[in-house]
């Protein structure tokens, strides 16, 4: 157990270890730490990419830094990188066919639980108005219901 939680602390902890710094132009800067604020790094997968200390994450810093100093606006350095690596790199994937899941999955979650919720409520309401009956009437009902289908 111990040498599970040891093997834990270490891979949640690895990727915000050494992050390397990168130096860029002033006149880049803000736009630089907000690019790197909307790409999620593909190692560590619940950071960003400025926040991350991986290999990969310094690889596609200094891939930013470059596009930048070219001259590439913002979003053809998200579209490239979407392009690379697929969407699961944006923040903030664009809604398509591939990515509806993603947009719409917790608010179908959601609607389903209510319905599920709703439908169990509904259900143990109808069952204990029916256990007030006593066996006869409980056997006249059920005859009633049997007639119908």
């Amino acid at each position: 157990m111990k040498l599970l939680t040891a093997i834990l602390i270490f891979v949640f902890t690895s990727c915000a270890l050494h992050a390397e710094i990168i130096t860029v132009a002033p006149e880049y800067e803000d736009r630089y730490q907000d690019i790197l604020a909307e790409l999620r790094c593909l190692v560590c997968q619940n950071q960003s990419l400025a926040d991350s200390g991986s290999g990969l994450a310094n690889d596609l810093r200094v891939e930013v830094k470059q596009m930048l100093e070219q001259g590439a606006s913002d979003e053809e350095i998200l579209k490239f990188m979407s392009d690379r690596y697929g969407d699961f790199v944006l923040y903030k994937p664009p809604v398509k066919p591939r990515t509806l899941l993603l947009w719409f999955g917790p608010f179908l979650l959601f609607v389903g639980g209510i319905v599920a919720a709703l439908t169990i409520i509904r259900k143990r309401a109808i069952a204990e108005s029916f256990s007030e009956f006593d066996e006869t009437e409980k056997k006249r009902i059920q005859n009633i219901l049997d007639k119908d289908d």
